[in-house]
């Protein structure tokens, strides 16, 4: 089968689509899925780059968290899926620490049962691809920090992956007072589309200045120093992204298909939506393409690999 894949670290040009890696065997647990999507994030190529080498599996790598696909086969073990089924997810377990050698950017890849849920029944493939990582990356966060029903959060990199979910997150799910939000100016009037009461234009605005203070500061651009300063006494500060001084705390994702449970309700409904970037979907064969624009960090939403043949 085809299948992106790089043995050496390094930039973009080090991943090469080949044409005769073989289908992976399945485990007891696990289900093989005919990958339909596959959507691309910046942990993806802070991988590649070698960032976490020293807890990265073997090389070579075939990259890729998330997917959406076709289950068509089944382990021994496996209890809920079947054959057919139409399903999505965060497809490695853990991100940095012994994270699995074969990815979603794959015609075939053998994921464990227990991350994958049924895709959304009113969203496509591409739609379904650009979730998973993403907004449980957000969900989890929020949920560690203690986010609850009537705070006031801000987002910082609203537009982002992980920074749209957030917005929606806290409003919707979590029943934010207040959520307000950063981006570029041309970038505000979707942050308000999202959710975002207040939508902040970075190229003008210091967040940290405003006399508003916030209960939790998530900050998806690494900018902890600064989030510190717009956080209530007693708040938090959750960072996915650079480093970190208390009261920010870095956050990084278990992959769990229960987070995609509890939200396939609030997805089949409406009220939170995948934001896919305008440039995508990248075909297979541009993969490199599509990672070169994803390191420019002026994606908006998701990138997303579309049609896998």
């Amino acid at each position: 089968m085809k299948a992106w894949r790089y043995s050496e670290y390094g930039g973009v040009e080090v991943s090469k689509l080949e044409s005769n890696v073989e289908v992976p065997e399945i485990k007891d647990d696990q289900v093989l899925i005919k990958v339909v999507a596959a959507a691309l994030n910046p942990i993806d190529y802070k991988r590649r780059l070698g960032l976490f080498k020293a807890t990265d599996a073997p090389l070579p790598t075939v990259p890729g968290f998330d997917a959406a696909g076709v289950v068509v086969k089944v382990g021994s073990k496996v209890k809920h899926l079947k054959e057919g089924a139409e399903v999505y997810g965060d497809i490695i377990e853990k991100a940095i620490d012994g994270p699995k050698q074969f990815g979603s950017l794959a015609e075939y890849t053998a994921v464990e049962e227990k991350l994958l849920a049924l895709k959304p029944k009113n969203l496509d493939f591409v739609q379904a691809a650009s979730i998973p990582l993403a907004i449980e990356t957000a969900y989890e966060g929020l949920l560690t920090a203690g986010f609850s029903e009537g705070q006031s959060s801000l987002v910082l990199g609203g537009a982002g992956g992980v920074g749209s979910f957030v917005i929606q997150l806290a409003k919707h799910v979590f029943g934010a007072s207040k959520v307000a939000a950063t981006s570029s100016t041309a970038k505000l009037e979707l942050l308000k589309s999202l959710g975002a009461d207040l939508a902040i234009d970075y190229t003008k605005d210091n967040f940290e200045d405003l006399p508003e203070k916030f209960d939790l500061v998530y900050d998806a651009v690494g900018q902890c120093d600064r989030a510190v300063k717009a956080v209530k006494e007693g708040g938090l500060v959750v960072v996915i992204a650079g480093s970190v001084t208390p009261p920010c705390f870095w956050f990084i994702l278990t992959s769990n298909r229960q987070f995609l449970k509890k939200l396939n309700p609030y997805l089949e409904s409406g009220k939170v939506k995948p934001l896919l970037d305008p440039k995508g979907p990248f075909p297979f064969d541009k993969v490199n393409e599509a990672f070169a624009y994803l390191e420019t960090n002026r994606a908006i939403g998701k990138v997303v690999i579309y049609p896998i043949p």
